[in-house]
């Protein structure tokens, strides 16, 4: 008897009891039960949720692997200084980095899955429900846009309030309004503001050493942007560079290239929405051509506060921050996005237009993708409730104008010759 077969004996003697949602969950995270309907029309299809979670996870996981190395790389090049020519397998690719990246990211995500799975077990079993898989995504999207040293206290707690307030006291998976990994950030961003902003805590160590003589920073691009010095950022940092992801940030959103590669691969897999993507690329974009207008127009003096983050090449602010993670990972969430076609670009364009338009009017903290996103997530059902209704009135006018032939034959052909004369 297989191992398969054993889970399945012990869910049929525990069946009814307590914590039979938890046993069910441990059971069905690597097997497909055995039951198998018996009457009734049914879709046959491979895909479920376990599927569809595991399927954006596979897509997350090159940008996971990528945060390690760049966590040690930037750790090391901000002690030791950057190298003059930069090679991938010499400077990046290395043991050294991968090991520093793995003992510091690692338990990050060990905290949010354990966090985060124990109150899904939780109440599941108090409720008497299964335990969905729906935190398989959310725990994994957590690590990945935090600051590499976000203590790991902090983390859980912000982990809990994510996943009561932000889902469950909303019943649970597919029921939630607001993105559950976007609630956590806005928790950690609004309780800790100074863990999730500044010039220290975006490398490794750079907390611990600040205001000794061993002090190093690492600002981000957006924070070179946001106090104007365009000159320093460029001599550290290359188009290159921004694109494929050798700059400070959170864990896993500085390599748009990979980010991009993960989000073809969610539309390949049709688990993602291209219409949210494409339109939230295009929003961003229009949002940055207006600001260039502005500066070009002459309307925005160079000692403003905002000139620099306006006059950033509008199409650059795509490669920066979080914007291209929020765009494919976050945003394209099927529960909390826009469900009707038409929604979805609208839904999109407007987080795209509202990520650029926070970044550049926030100078305190240059990113403003989350803050879009969550703030969309409520609109959501507003643009689905206009966009349905709009299609109804549509139909109610075309049935008004519409000719309804009676079913008899004969009169079905005097009519339409009447109607063709």
């Amino acid at each position: 008897m297989g191992m398969k077969d054993k889970l399945h004996q012990l869910k049929v003697k525990y069946q009814g009891k307590k914590m039979a949602p938890a046993f069910n969950a441990l059971h069905t995270f690597l097997f497909t039960p055995n039951e198998t309907t018996h009457s009734g029309s049914h879709v046959r299809a491979a895909d479920d949720l376990k599927r569809t979670m595991n399927t954006v996870i596979l897509a997350l996981v090159p940008c996971l692997l990528f945060g390690m190395f760049n966590t040690g790389y930037q750790h090391y090049s901000a002690i030791n200084g950057f190298p003059e020519s930069f090679s991938v397998l010499e400077h990046f690719l290395t043991w050294e980095n991968f090991w520093l990246g793995f003992i510091t990211v690692i338990p990050l995500v060990v905290v949010s899955y354990g966090v985060g799975l124990a109150i899904e077990f939780l109440f599941a079993v108090i409720k008497g429900h299964e335990v969905e898989e729906g935190y398989l995504v959310t725990g994994m999207l957590v690590p990945l846009i935090v600051p590499v040293d976000t203590p790991l206290w902090m983390l859980a707690v912000a982990v809990a309030f994510g996943v009561v307030i932000g889902k469950e006291v909303f019943g649970g998976t597919g029921m939630n309004i607001l993105n559950p990994a976007l609630t956590i950030r806005a928790f950690l961003f609004f309780a800790y503001p100074t863990w999730m902003s500044g010039d220290k805590v975006w490398v490794h160590g750079a907390v611990e050493r600040a205001g000794t003589a061993d002090a190093i920073s690492g600002e981000t691009v957006l924070g070179y942007l946001a106090q104007g010095n365009t000159g320093e950022l460029y001599q550290k940092y290359d188009l290159a560079e921004m694109f494929y992801g050798f700059i400070p940030g959170s864990v896993g959103e500085t390599s748009t290239f990979l980010i991009l590669l993960g989000g073809l691969f969610l539309i390949f897999s049709k688990i993602a929405s291209w219409r949210i993507m494409v339109s939230a690329v295009i929003g961003s974009l229009v949002m940055g051509l207006i600001f260039n207008g502005i500066v070009d127009a002459g309307w925005i003096p160079e000692y403003s506060k905002f000139y620099t983050l306006m006059s950033f090449d509008f199409w650059q602010h795509l490669i920066v921050g979080g914007l291209a993670f929020g765009i494919v990972f976050m945003a394209t969430d099927p529960v909390t996005g826009s469900q009707t076609n038409r929604g979805k670009w609208i839904y999109g364009f407007l987080i795209g237009f509202l990520s650029v338009m926070i970044r550049v009017f926030n100078p305190g903290y240059p990113e403003g993708v989350f803050l879009a996103i969550l703030l969309m997530n409520v609109f959501a059902p507003t643009i689905d409730h206009y966009v349905v209704r709009g299609n109804v009135n549509r139909r109610m006018k075309r049935l008004k104008t519409a000719t309804i032939y009676p079913s008899a034959s004969d009169e079905v052909d005097t009519l339409k010759t009447e109607t063709a004369q």
